[in-house]
């Protein structure tokens, strides 16, 4: 990642790379919208796993972390490749029927689900203060998914689309402290790569119908700039950052940086002269934003466990 040159703390490595996930993925959300219309999500999700793989593979192979050993127990690997499998294809087609800034805000209800999982796996516990900002965050992804209209959060009346990412959110959560724990001394890149490599394989099997009734003449140029972006940014770039900061932060406070999302999606929205929410709604970005601020302000933050290998190290 170049941090240690900066003499930057094994945490603030893991720091800056979520700030740079949490700008690289809200893309994904704004172009994604744009795609769905024309392209199945599991197709979409199949061709950025291809595309992907090699960048990855190029990157461990540098960093000189790709070697025979990173097969050990590929059983990982597959478990792993399976939850973001269904994490991408649920964010599309959750796309198809949810507007771009509802679908990130329920991308923010991860943290809260991760640091569940993060206890039950790993035992990370939780001061007041991460308990606070995970309720905040929740309040404000909701004050945004329900459009600020309190009767249809009374009635719990929820989009079909946001419905369906909500799930695929659960399972990216779960991915998140299952990359420490599964981790057995392989770099970020090298782990990347594997989960890539056998998640291709997987979602190809899954999506090859789709794949040939596709007609990949005609689909429009939104499609391939999708596809370009999701690939390098919003999958290779993205799944190596997550996975570096997950073996150096808590997983509570690697998805904390999941409250940017609406905010720099918002932006996205912006610069494609698509229209913003109301102003209503924006209030409960600003709780995703206080959120966040709770959870990184101080250090008083339990430590992660000891790392699990050479990539954990400080």
């Amino acid at each position: 990642m170049g941090a240690r040159n900066l003499g930057l703390s094994p945490s603030r490595q893991g720091h800056l790379a979520m700030l740079g996930f949490s700008a690289l993925v809200a893309g994904s959300f704004s172009l994604g919208a744009l795609a769905t219309p024309h392209i199945d999500p599991s197709a979409l999700t199949a061709l950025r796993f291809v595309l992907a793989a090699p960048l990855v593979g190029i990157a461990a192979w540098v960093g000189g972390g790709l070697h025979r050993g990173i097969w050990r127990a590929p059983w990982r690997y597959a478990v792993l490749a399976v939850l973001m499998a269904a994490y991408f294809i649920l964010m599309f087609e959750g796309l198809r029927s949810a507007d771009a800034v509802s679908t990130a805000a329920v991308f923010t209800l991860t943290p809260l689900m991760a640091a569940g999982f993060g206890w039950v796996l790993l035992r990370q516990a939780m001061t007041r203060r991460i308990a606070l900002a995970l309720i905040l965050g929740a309040a404000g992804a909701l004050w945004v998914i329900f459009r600020a209209d309190l009767d249809r959060l009374w009635a719990l009346e929820i989009g079909r689309g946001e419905a369906i990412y909500f799930w695929g959110c659960a399972a990216h959560a779960l991915y998140t402290p299952l990359v420490r724990r599964l981790n057995r001394g392989e770099t970020a890149a090298a782990f990347t790569f594997g989960t890539l490599v056998i998640g291709a394989g997987l979602v190809l099997l899954w999506a090859l119908p789709e794949l040939r009734r596709a007609n990949w003449a005609e689909m429009p140029v939104v499609v391939w700039v999708t596809l370009a972006y999701t690939s390098v940014a919003a999958t290779a770039a993205t799944f190596v950052l997550v996975q570096f900061a997950s073996l150096r932060l808590p997983a509570a406070k690697v998805m904390a940086y999941t409250y940017l999302t609406p905010s720099w999606v918002l932006l996205w929205e912006l610069a494609l002269a698509r229209p913003a929410p109301p102003v209503t709604v924006l209030a409960g970005l600003g709780l995703t934003l206080i959120a966040l601020w709770l959870l990184l302000d101080g250090e008083n933050l339990p430590k992660p466990p000891p790392p699990v290998g050479p990539a954990g190290q400080s």
